[in-house]
């Protein structure tokens, strides 16, 4: 019977077959000793020349790497073997007699990889970080769902730019003129929190960014929430509680797959709520008792970003920005006009910004101020300014981006490894 070699477990002492390919093999005379992946694990498996047909040992001798293959056997737990169970081999059927695998056991520079990286991502390490995306994704779905936030999607295609016309991508659109790649989906989504209260979008969105930073994508999925009469404080208490509980999540699901990428597990445990919240004039502060002083006004880089989380064990809140470095429609402080109600979520131990938000304007005449300010068109915001006509309320979301949080929970250097397929500044390929 078929099974996957996820669910080994269930089946022991049974005959089973297992379809896939083979990851690795070596040969001990009459015995050959085969490494098999299925896409859901790796398990060895035994032929003994004594055991299986005369054809089936020459058909397991002359096999390459990653020919696809079918094995039928008898399954048993061995703790000796990877991952604990091992298939003593009664059959063997060649799918595909692979030709000779360009990605071999030795190393290989990151450039030759990533213009293999189809064939890559059937590595043991890019099997566990993309297993670590797909649970980070699936636990933000379910924290959000359990919350009460419904998904709305939101056009990739838009006539506007969220968060600056210098970084769109642009393509003519029929006869109605220009069209835009989107950057988020937050200002479609302000229009489904005001018909359902809380809702988050979830999806691909694109900045064309002139970035060769380890942090940067061209293409990268975010996950945005927003929900009517959040203020500043309850987006941070609810990005806290659903960062913390992705970590703890990760932890508890995908601990194997940490272990292939030897991720120091203690950072991790150490993200418990409740998360340090130091304003943007503290930060500042911060940076200059580093040697590295920033003019008031200015946003973070990578650099600065590193320094202020240096200090914490945990992701850190830096709120209150000023407003001349953040969006069009970031809500001012009340109590002091120049910095805005926003605030970005810094992940320890390098990795930056995962998350940005705050409260959007809701005052209509403020808005087309704003508007105005950046010099944006107020034909195509039309829409989005009829959401502070008819029954305007205070707002708050945010962004969380799923490459650079996956990067930071896996512990690995680049956001590259992050994505199945990366877009960057210089590849386009595969």
């Amino acid at each position: 019977m078929p099974i996957r070699i996820e669910d080994a477990g269930a089946h022991v002492g049974r005959e089973v077959e297992i379809r896939g390919w083979l990851y690795n093999k070596r040969s001990s005379g009459k015995i050959h000793f085969l490494l098999i992946r299925d896409g859901s694990g790796i398990m060895q498996a035994v032929m003994a020349k004594s055991e299986v047909p005369a054809v089936a040992f020459q058909a397991a001798e002359a096999l390459t790497q990653e020919s696809s293959i079918i094995v039928r056997g008898m399954l048993r737990a061995d703790p000796r073997a990877p991952g604990g169970y091992e298939l003593s081999l009664a059959d063997l059927q060649v799918v595909q007699q692979a030709a000779p695998y360009p990605i071999t056991p030795k190393e290989h520079g990151v450039e030759f990889l990533m213009d293999h990286r189809h064939l890559w991502l059937r590595s043991r390490r890019q099997h566990a970080l993309m297993r670590i995306r797909a649970e980070v994704m699936k636990g933000c779905t379910d924290f959000l769902d359990s919350r009460g936030f419904l998904r709305v999607d939101t056009p990739i295609l838009t006539p506007a730019s969220v968060e600056g016309t210098t970084t769109l991508f642009e393509t003519t659109y029929f006869d109605l003129g220009r069209a835009y790649l989107a950057q988020s989906g937050q200002l479609y989504n302000e229009a489904a929190a005001a018909a359902f209260g809380r809702v988050y979008c979830f999806g691909p969105t694109f900045r064309a960014e002139k970035s060769k930073t380890r942090r940067h994508l061209i293409e990268f999925w975010m996950i945005e929430p927003e929900a009517a009469y959040m203020s500043m404080d309850e987006y941070m208490e609810l990005a806290e509680e659903m960062i913390s509980a992705l970590v703890a999540r990760v932890l508890e699901r995908r601990r194997g797959e940490l272990d292939v990428l030897e991720r120091d597990l203690k950072p991790l445990e150490a993200v418990q709520p409740p998360f340090p919240r130091i304003s943007y004039d503290e930060a500042l502060e911060r940076l200059a008792a580093a040697g590295q002083p920033l003019t008031w006004g200015e946003d973070f880089g990578g650099d600065e970003e590193t320094i202020i989380s240096s200090a914490f064990d945990r992701p850190v809140f830096v709120h209150r920005y000023p407003a001349q470095c953040k969006a069009f429609y970031m809500q001012p402080d009340p109590q002091r006009p120049d910095v805005v109600l926003g605030a970005d979520l810094l992940a320890p131990e390098g990795y930056g910004e995962i998350i940005g938000g705050g409260e959007r304007i809701y005052d209509p005449a403020m808005l087309e101020r704003r508007l105005d300010e950046h010099k944006l068109p107020k034909d195509v915001y039309r829409w989005y300014l009829d959401l502070r006509r008819y029954g305007s309320v205070p707002h708050s979301g945010f962004g969380l981006g799923i490459e650079r949080t996956v990067a930071w929970i896996a512990g690995i250097e680049h956001v590259r490894e992050a994505i199945p397929f990366p877009r960057l500044l210089n590849r386009l390929y595969p």
